[in-house]
């Protein structure tokens, strides 16, 4: 009698992705199916040992930006990395498709603003061999990578490839506008699109300063988005908002009726802010009201540590980067820079300058000195409000700029700070525990696959597990099954992947072996890897012991295997 299994994962603490208790199991599975799960009696071809390991289903990451990515390489990293088997990209309303040639330079512009995916980059990087989107749908089916990916139709993309500049310009739709992105919708997902995205937040600019295509778009429009989604009967719709700027009652209700006109579920971008701290409360009153009856038909997207960037010499911003007597010399290699900025005459031209450029999310991110945290070995997401720059300035009675400076030159230019923007109230993370918990929100926004040299926020898995379950000391902490769930089963479920994010049997053989009481994040790393030569922060992590795709193993001790068994996922209600 041979063998009943391809593999058995034996004796691991299983965390299913249910919620429920942990429990000592084992995984036995067939091809690329789970079989069973508990005590398997039956042999594997192959037998792996998880003793004192857990064992969790891989996770599922619907906030990313792959799209260009996907392309161009066959590991889709950060998230491959983390745990992540499977991402949804096509995100923010942003993306390469549908497009046609002569309007590619400017949806390659709003992805370098919105995004911050360098242009060059883009242009070596993308083949540009498609025009519609079933045509792009068509070369994702062509690539082999590491983990699945899915994906959304972009509202710029649409409006721009139906409006041209017009679209651009942000110029009210017209009804024939309307009428055709309705259908480039509906054959997006006929096509296998997962949903569509949008953005109304006015963060998303152009690197000149411009709002994104989507930005101002009537209601009328994103009833026209929500169409296509009715008429090709499936898909989800998922959308970033003002959320400072606009009563949450309100906001929430346009999302009914976005429902309403879809059929189908709605996820949008929800953080909790400083300026506003009541806000992300209000948002989450006002979908206990909306969600009253049965399941919920709309979903916040929330993230489980602050929301910012990463500062420092070698990425796309540091509070130097906007002035001119460095602008003189940042075509110079890192170590060049760092012995022009020794020179005490550069050093008092650029304490003596202040940023300046159009696009005032760029000067908003040079200018924060005294906000920012230095982020050392293994970064600690949840810092004490003593350790900011600001803090640590005073107590040296120096200025935030000047300490900054010296930082950043002492280490030779490698010192990386956390710039806290969302998220973190008071020195505290316990307004995102509240989002985290509440039952009509999901875990999201890592943002894989883009702003490459300002954020390295793909590795949330491992904060979710590490942090919160484990080494959080300033406040209650999360429970380990809860924290596998947050990362499984209801994002697979948001955006109707049903086939994966539980440990079950008859579903998709995704999994992860993790050393948890070794688990652990590195700070963030500059490497010039991209398409181009082009810049990108890495952050590794120690404890992912293995993690399989398809019920194939792709990396073992956060190594890579070199197999590919990840695939473009397609709409499971698309026609084929």
């Amino acid at each position: 009698m041979g063998p009943a299994f391809d593999v058995v994962v034996r004796n691991g603490v299983v965390a299913d992705g249910s919620g429920a208790e942990l429990f000592d199991g084992d995984v036995g599975i067939i091809g690329g199916t789970i079989a069973a799960v508990g005590r398997v009696a039956g042999t594997g071809r192959e037998e792996i040992d998880a003793r004192g390991r857990l064992v969790t289903p891989g996770f599922v990451d619907i906030h990313t930006h792959y799209d260009g990515q996907v392309t161009w390489e066959d590991r889709l990293a950060p998230s491959s990395g983390h745990g992540v088997t499977t991402t949804v990209m096509g995100n923010c309303g942003v993306g390469f498709a549908p497009c046609r040639p002569e309007h590619r330079e400017l949806l390659v512009k709003v992805l370098e603003g919105v995004e911050d995916i360098p242009e060059i980059v883009m242009a070596e990087g993308l083949p540009w061999t498609w025009e519609s989107y079933p045509e792009y749908l068509a070369v994702l089916a062509g690539r082999r990578t590491d983990i699945d990916f899915a994906a959304q139709v972009p509202h710029a993309a649409v409006r721009v490839h139906v409006m041209g500049q017009r679209g651009a310009d942000r110029e009210a739709a017209t009804a024939e506008d309307l009428a055709a992105m309705t259908q480039i919708v509906a054959e997006a997902v006929a096509a296998g699109a997962l949903g569509v995205s949008t953005s109304r937040s006015i963060a998303h600019r152009t690197p000149d300063g411009g709002l994104a295509p989507t930005v101002g778009a009537e209601e009328a429009e994103l009833h026209a988005l929500a169409d296509g989604l009715r008429r090709a009967g499936s898909g989800v719709l998922q959308l970033i908002g003002n959320q400072e700027d606009h009563d949450p009652r309100e906001e929430v209700a346009l999302f009914r009726r976005l429902t309403e006109t879809s059929g189908g579920p709605l996820s949008f971008t929800l953080m909790a802010t400083g300026r506003f701290p009541d806000q992300a409360q209000r948002y989450l009153d006002a979908l206990d009201a909306e969600n009253r009856d049965g399941l919920p038909r709309i979903r916040g997207q929330v993230f489980p540590r602050p929301v910012g960037v990463i500062l420092g010499l070698d990425c796309s911003f540091h509070p130097f980067v906007l002035n001119p007597a460095y602008r003189e010399i940042e075509h110079l290699p890192l170590a060049a820079r760092v012995a022009a900025m020794r020179e005490p005459e550069r050093r008092a031209r650029i304490l003596a300058e202040r940023p300046d450029h159009p696009n005032r999310n760029f000067l908003y991110f040079a200018s924060q000195d005294a906000e920012l945290y230095l982020l050392d070995a293994h970064p600690d997401y949840e810092p004490t409000a003593d350790t900011k720059i600001g803090a640590l300035a005073a107590a040296r009675g120096t200025t935030p700029r000047e300490l900054i400076y010296d930082l950043m030159v002492d280490s030779g230019g490698l010192a990386v700070f956390l710039l806290a923007a969302i998220n973190y109230q008071d020195g505290s993370l316990e307004p995102v525990r509240r989002l985290l918990e509440h039952p009509h929100t999901v875990v999201g926004l890592g943002d894989g696959g883009a702003h490459y040299g300002t954020i390295s926020d793909g590795s949330y898995p491992t904060t979710l597990l590490a942090h919160w379950t484990r080494d959080r000391t300033r406040g209650p902490r999360i429970s380990v099954p809860q924290a596998v769930r947050m990362l499984t089963r209801p994002n697979a479920e948001t955006v109707g992947l049903l086939d994966r994010g539980l440990l079950a049997p008859g579903l998709r053989a995704d999994l992860n072996i993790v050393d948890y009481d070794n688990l652990r994040l590195h700070r963030p790393t500059t490497a010039w890897d991209l398409p181009a030569g082009g810049r990108r922060l890495i952050q590794k992590a120690d404890g992912y012991a293995l993690t399989m795709v398809n019920g194939t193993v792709t990396y073992r001790d956060g190594e890579p295997t070199g197999a590919l068994p990840g695939r473009f996922v397609r709409n499971p209600a698309a026609r084929r």
